[in-house]
C-alpha cells in the first residue's frame, strides 16, 4: 500500500509540473490569448509527456477558465479578464510573471475587503476565531523577536486569514484561503524593510484588542492603518520588483 501511494504522489507530482509549465508559459504571454496551442503531438513531444497527461493537464487549465478546449478550431487561450484570479496555481504564477502587478492588486483588494471583515468580525466575536487571532498575534511577536522574518510572515499570513473568517461570512473566508499566496507574498516583500516587523505589531495588537471589545469601527480603522502602513513599506523594501 505504500508503494502505490507514494506511485500516486509522484503522478500527481509530475501532473502538477506540467500544469505549472502550460500555466506559466500562458501568464507570460508565450501563448498568446486567441491563439491556438501548438498541436497535441508537437506540444507533447516538446514537453516531453504524453498526450494523455496533455490532455488531463489542458483540463486543469480549462478549469482555471484559462483555455477553451473546441474540438474543430482547436485549445486556444482565453483573455486574461476571464481567468480564474483567485486560483492558488495562476496567483502564484503572477508572483512570477509580473509581481509589480500583483503586489498592487493585492493591496487594492486587501482596502476593498478586509476594513469591513475586521468590523464584522468584531460584531461576532463569539464565533470561536479569538483565541486563533490571539495564537497568530502571540507567533509574530516570537518571530520578531527572534529575527525569524520567514515566521513572521507565516504568522502574518495567518492573522490576516483569520480575520477574513472571523466575522463569519463564509465567502471572506472562503476568499482569505484563496488570496493566501498573494498575503504571503505581500508581506514577505514588505517586510524586507528595516523595521516594519517590529512597528506592525502595535497596529496587529490594536486590530485585535478592537475585535475582542466587540468595537467594529475602530477595528476596521485600524486595519485600514495597517494597510497603509503596508504600502510605504513596500515602495521602501529592498525586495520590491525591479519594473
Amino acid at each position: 500500500m505504500e508503494i502505490v501511494e507514494k506511485r500516486r504522489a509522484g503522478r500527481r507530482t509530475g501532473h502538477q509540473r506540467l500544469i505549472d509549465d502550460l500555466g506559466r508559459r500562458i501568464v507570460s504571454g508565450a501563448f498568446p490569448a486567441g491563439v491556438p496551442l501548438p498541436v497535441e503531438d508537437l506540444l507533447a513531444a516538446e514537453l516531453g509527456v504524453s498526450r494523455g497527461a496533455l490532455r488531463e493537464a489542458v483540463k486543469a487549465l480549462a478549469a482555471k477558465g484559462m483555455l477553451v478546449i473546441r474540438p474543430r478550431t482547436g485549445t486556444r487561450v482565453l483573455p486574461s479578464d476571464e481567468w480564474n484570479h483567485l486560483d492558488r496555481d495562476l496567483l502564484a504564477w503572477q508572483q512570477e510573471s509580473d509581481p509589480r502587478q500583483l503586489l498592487r492588486e493585492t493591496g487594492e483588494l486587501r482596502r476593498i475587503v478586509e476594513p469591513e471583515a475586521a468590523r464584522l468580525a468584531a460584531k461576532h466575536r463569539g464565533n470561536g476565531h479569538l483565541p486563533a487571532l490571539n495564537a497568530a498575534l502571540a507567533a509574530m511577536e516570537e518571530a520578531e523577536a527572534r529575527g525569524d522574518r520567514a515566521a513572521y510572515v507565516e504568522a502574518d499570513t495567518v492573522f490576516h486569514r483569520t480575520l477574513l473568517a472571523a466575522g463569519g461570512n463564509r465567502l471572506l473566508g472562503s476568499l482569505g484561503r484563496a488570496i493566501d499566496v498573494a498575503l504571503r507574498h505581500h508581506f514577505a516583500i514588505s517586510t524586507q524593510t528595516p523595521g516594519a516587523a517590529t512597528s506592525s505589531l502595535p497596529g496587529h495588537r490594536a486590530v485585535l484588542d478592537a475585535v475582542t471589545a466587540g468595537r467594529g469601527a475602530d477595528a476596521a480603522a485600524a486595519v485600514t492603518r495597517l494597510i497603509t502602513a503596508a504600502e510605504q513599506e513596500l515602495a521602501a523594501s529592498p525586495g520590491f520588483p525591479a519594473p
